[in-house]
């Protein structure tokens, strides 16, 4: 018999509108003895079931929720049926027709919470972020060592959702063949080197694969200055479509030789770029103070808010990049900038972003508001899962 998560008078109103979360503020009492990971049943006040949920006691939120059906029991072909039904949805996106590289399965957006696997060709890897995805690693494994497509499944829980949850870091090859040295990916005909292993997030920035093939202004001819630029993707494509110098800056040296690498990968002019192993806010700076200026700026910094706590802090850090950047635009530029902080509303980015303009006495145009790829997906219950957004402006 499961044990049973009671919550406090009207606590229950969230889980009524299909939010899975369950804070530990919100709980009255346990009834049994719920080991972490443990499936646990959820009830309101009155005793009226809700949900089934896994059990996180180390975690703020203590429960996350795996269905919202009575009927439904938490073992493997609930997980197999879940993973195949976000396979199917990323089939129905047509992707393999654009890349080889994709998001198979986002967590509470699928109705896996605390799981993320990203494709890349046949190689799965996943991030167990919750002490109740972990144990059920091994299954989820076979299921895609299972898949005819999947021949490697390798594992990257190398964040800090794992120390919330009490877990340690975790990586390394889960089953199949051994992960290649990189693992070169296509998007939209452009080629990148990708680093499993060793890179951010799970090698690359998957999120991020629509904004970074079309940009809001012609770009023969132009200057381009790519900030915290990974390995290169945002300036690559821009000297693909005949940008005329793309200066690519970033704070890691190994980040920059991908890039370089990159270059090559595609066939681009090695004249065409310049590589700036630098702090982006200090950069920007002494550009400022140089009086350069540039036609196209992107600014995609890592996520620069972690907790609530770090909110205001995080929306300085924002303003400040904002307002040094737009100084450097020229007249008829474009701004393409973002944050990846789940903190961080679009609403409040579209502030922070305003102020940061009027400060720089400039006044963009929104061309476009950007999200993250549909790989990625939002769900109207869980607005959490929207956590990549962005702005195209315009001079």
């Amino acid at each position: 018999m499961l044990a049973s998560l009671i919550l406090k008078h009207r606590r229950e109103r969230p889980l009524l509108r299909k939010h899975p979360w369950i804070f530990s503020g919100g709980v009255e009492r346990i009834d049994g003895d719920p080991q972490p990971g443990d499936t646990i049943e959820v009830h309101d006040s009155t005793g009226k079931w809700i949900a089934r949920a896994a059990y996180s006691p180390n975690s703020q939120i203590i429960a996350r929720v795996w269905t919202f059906d009575m009927e439904e029991k938490i073992d493997r072909d609930f997980i197999r049926k879940r993973i195949e039904a976000a396979v199917r949805y990323r089939d129905s996106l047509g992707l393999a027709n654009v890349t080889n590289a994709w998001r198979l399965v986002f967590g509470e957006a699928d109705g896996l919470p605390g799981l993320v696997i990203d494709r890349y060709g046949d190689i799965a890897v996943c991030q167990f972020l919750t002490v109740a995805m972990d144990r059920w690693k091994r299954v989820i494994t076979d299921i895609l060592m299972d898949m005819p497509d999947i021949n490697t499944v390798y594992e990257r829980s190398d964040t800090s959702a794992r120390a919330r949850e009490g877990l340690e870091v975790a990586d390394g090859l889960l089953a199949g063949k051994p992960l290649p040295n990189q693992f070169l990916m296509t998007e939209y005909g452009l080629n990148l080197w990708v680093d499993i292993a060793n890179g951010h997030k799970t090698g690359c920035y998957l999120d991020q694969r629509e904004n970074r093939r079309a940009f809001p202004i012609d770009l023969h001819g132009k200057s381009v200055l790519n900030c915290f630029c990974y390995t290169g993707g945002f300036g690559l494509r821009a000297a693909s479509l005949g940008a005329a110098s793309v200066t690519q800056v970033d704070s890691s040296e190994n980040a920059l030789e991908m890039a370089r690498k990159n270059a090559e990968a595609n066939h681009l002019d090695e004249n065409v770029f310049t590589y700036e192993k630098a702090d982006v806010f200090q950069y920007l700076r002494t550009c400022r103070d140089s009086r350069k200026s540039f036609d196209l700026i992107v600014l995609d910094p890592p996520k620069l808010i972690e907790t609530q706590a770090q909110l205001e802090k995080g929306c300085r850090g924002y303003k400040d990049l904002n307002l040094l950047a737009l100084k450097l635009l020229n007249p008829g530029g474009a701004l393409l900038t973002f944050s990846c902080s789940g903190a961080m509303t679009p609403e409040l980015f579209q502030k922070v972003v305003g102020d940061a303009a009027r400060d720089a006495d400039k006044s963009p145009r929104v061309a476009r508001i950007l999200q993250q790829a549909p790989d990625h997906p939002l769900s109207l219950d869980i607005p959490e899962a929207d956590y990549l957004t962005g702005l195209e402006l315009l001079l």
